[in-house]
């Protein structure tokens, strides 16, 4: 039987009264489903608890550094680079940089006039940079190629078509919008051509490089400019929200001024709620190999190494999703909840289930409970109706008779059967 493709995660999770995701107002983050209002984290709150847990940095080597400020990251990477061992000068990370980026370092490098037009546009070039996700062991393979480019002399045949550029620009007339470029300009727009095109014949070890950074791997990177790749992301992770109606209640806070006799300091209001939280996410195996510089693309063949390397990081991701919260207003709520209910679906196609709580549990006594019956029964009729062949195991706190699965003691046991691929 061929390996299934996607690693399928659903997880319930209840939380004490919290307010783990908020809006621009201050008021949780909430959508309609199934016509009623449910309490909502956004995927990229998730995703952003997840890459920069403890437990993210314990297992993964490396974690991107998502920035739009080139100069704070043109220090950065300076001082990683030298901590790594890797002696370099400082005009050359931020030659680098402009190269990868396609964007000066110092917004004001090309400033020279004092005048009002001028002022602003700093401001405008640094709106320009978009917010994207850098790494180091990535950079170091452009820094490689940009100071060999950049130090070595040129051939004959190059140095003819430099020339060749000067002079056409030269003779070109210049206007208001596009003055005449200078022979420097000039050459270093020619040495960025060369290192893209040498970059481009490399491309399986700027991946590879990439690859070092698990959440790029996993949740991918749109480029904008400059040589920075696009990169599909292997995971989907949904907007988590609650399996029940939700109406939201208002907590009045003060902060008390002990050497003021009456009233207080301060008054606000928060919003709050509990809830049963239904998380969902797929893993795209085959995606993870080609992001991580496994496999050349997405059509070639796994190996049972490349797909151990993927399992492994599934496995983590895992681990993740059950365990991970968003700590918004953690020091005032604590919701520090582990997951209930876990259950993993090696699966040759993504598959949401959702819509176990299109319509919302109702319960008096607890919504947990009938939330898990309820995703069981709606799971159990899927895999029936739609004929599927998926290998399904799970984790409970407390015993599931009517899933059809593997049934593991533990989180960690749940786990292991992953990383073993089904396998108990």
């Amino acid at each position: 039987m061929p390996n299934k493709n996607f690693v399928n995660f659903h997880i319930l999770m209840s939380h004490s009264p919290s307010c783990l995701n908020r809006d621009d107002m201050g008021m949780q983050k909430t959508a309609i489903f199934g016509g009623t209002r449910r309490v909502r984290i956004s995927s990229q709150s998730l995703k952003r608890a997840m890459r920069t847990s403890e437990y993210y940095q314990d297992h993964f080597p490396e974690k991107s550094i998502r920035t739009r400020d080139l100069e704070l990251l043109s220090e950065k990477f300076y001082e990683e680079l030298l901590a790594r061992g890797y002696e370099i000068e400082k005009k050359w990370v931020e030659k680098a940089i402009q190269v990868f980026s396609g964007h000066s370092v110092s917004a004001d490098d090309d400033e020279s006039s004092d005048d009002e037009t001028t002022q602003e546009e700093p401001k405008e070039k640094q709106k320009n940079v978009a917010v994207a996700p850098w790494t180091v062991s990535e950079f170091k393979v452009i820094c490689d190629h940009v100071i060999r480019v950049y130090q070595e002399e040129l051939t004959e045949k190059e140095f003819e078509e430099l020339k060749k550029a000067i002079d056409k620009e030269n003779k070109r007339k210049a206007t208001a919008k596009k003055p005449k470029k200078l022979p420097e300009e000039i050459k270093d727009e020619f040495l960025f051509k060369k290192v893209k095109k040498e970059v481009e014949a490399n491309k399986q070890a700027l991946v590879k490089a990439c690859g070092q950074a698990t959440d790029i791997a996993l949740s991918g990177r749109m480029a904008t400019s400059g040589l920075m790749s696009n990169i599909e992301a292997a995971l989907a992770v949904a907007h988590v929200i609650t399996t029940h109606t939700v109406e939201g209640d208002l907590d009045w806070f003060t902060a008390v001024d002990d050497l003021q006799e009456l009233g207080s300091g301060h008054l606000d209001t928060q919003e709050f709620s509990a809830g049963v939280f239904y998380r969902y996410a797929s893993l795209n195996l085959k995606q993870l190999q080609v992001n991580l510089g496994l496999l050349p693309n997405i059509k070639a063949e796994e190996t049972a190494e490349t797909r151990a390397e993927a399992l492994k990081i599934a496995t983590h991701t895992l681990h993740l999703l059950a365990t991970v919260i968003p700590d918004a207003k953690r020091n005032s709520t604590a919701a520090d909840n582990p997951a209930d209910f876990v259950c993993v679906a090696l699966s040759d196609q993504p598959i949401s289930l959702a819509n176990a709580f299109e319509e919302p549990v109702k319960s008096n006594k607890g919504f947990l409970k009938p939330s898990i019956e309820q995703f069981i029964s709606y799971k159990e009729k899927v895999y029936q109706g739609y004929e599927l062949q998926d290998q399904v195991a799970f984790f409970s706190l407390d015993e599931q008779k009517d899933l059809q699965g593997t049934a593991c003691k533990t989180l960690s046991s749940l786990e292991n059967w992953l990383k073993l691929d089904g396998k108990e």
